[in-house]
């Protein structure tokens, strides 16, 4: 098979067609102009666009400080739209926060539209400052409490936890922030090996895991003398100090042996921020209502 391209001016194909004179292999290159709608759509496209480059911005070009477009003769910007949005919104987000910050939790809680704006901007600021640590369902993990369920350490009625968001926890730099220290029993030789190892059993018991009843019974002793204080006799905890009840099946930093023989070995020190001079007064309301909102509020 041969190879023969031949350039003439255009002629009539075989098939009465124009062709471009080309010749492939005995294939011919027809001539078929594009539709003339297309060209005409084509070209208003075209005119269309150059009246858009002078009209609106659209050109980038270098400048010494960096990058700057053409404004366009129209002046529009995008930019001014949305921080015109944005300042009517918060515009309009003002009258409640004002509300919001000047009214007490009561009040706000009684007042439908005031809750369903606490609600909404109590999710947000979740989301943004509260997530990270007690996760995006407010579920907890090691260390950081569940705030869907009932079980407290501090209370979880609305002004309990206001006042844990508002100060946060061992904080030290908020004057009125909660505190409370767990000795650390085995760092600092307030009880020797075998009555921490005694002492665990008994806590065990306290929430009817397995334990070495032996064990138990010495460790109630040793509980007495050295937890009953904080944790009370029965270990029911006392909120006022922070002190978590020992008797139910939640536990912040574990309920197994090792986790509990940890916390009374060397104790535990989570911190929480306060919050109240980070987001301000009107938006830690907003978080108090809506955790307490979550299902564990009391």
């Amino acid at each position: 098979m041969t190879d023969e391209i031949k350039s003439k001016d255009a002629a009539s194909g075989s098939g009465g067609m124009e062709t471009t004179g080309h010749v492939w292999d005995g294939i011919e290159e027809l001539n078929t102009p594009l539709p003339r709608w297309w060209l005409w759509t084509l070209y208003a496209c075209i005119i269309w666009a150059v009246g858009y480059m002078i009209v609106m911005p659209a050109v980038p070009f270098p400048t010494s400080d960096g990058w700057d477009y053409t404004k366009g003769l129209a002046g529009y910007s995008q930019r001014d739209v949305v921080r015109g949005e944005v300042a009517k919104s918060e515009a309009s987000r003002a009258i409640f926060e004002n509300r919001i910050a000047s009214a007490d939790l009561a009040e706000i809680r009684n007042d439908e539209d005031l809750l369903a704006v606490s609600l909404a901007g109590g999710a947000a600021a979740f989301g943004d400052n509260c997530a990270p640590c007690h996760g995006s369902g407010a579920q907890g993990f090691t260390g950081f409490p569940n705030l869907n369920d009932d079980d407290w350490i501090w209370g979880g009625s609305l002004d309990d936890i206001y006042q844990t968001i508002a100060h946060g926890i061992r904080w030290e730099e908020d004057d009125d922030t909660r505190y409370s220290e767990m000795p650390k029993f085995g760092v600092d030789e307030i009880l020797e090996p075998a009555d921490i190892s005694d002492v665990v059993q008994f806590v065990l018991s306290l929430s009817a895991s397995e334990h070495n009843a032996e064990q138990a019974v010495r460790g109630a002793v040793v509980f007495e003398d050295q937890c009953s204080a904080c944790h009370g006799e029965s270990g029911q905890g006392d909120r006022t100090m922070g002190a978590p009840n020992l008797n139910d099946a939640l536990w912040l930093y574990g309920g197994d042996e090792a986790a509990i023989t940890q916390t009374v070995t060397q104790a535990r020190y989570g911190v929480m921020p306060a919050w109240q001079g980070r987001l301000g007064d009107a938006t830690v309301k907003e978080l108090a209502l809506y955790v307490h909102a979550l299902g564990g509020g009391e």
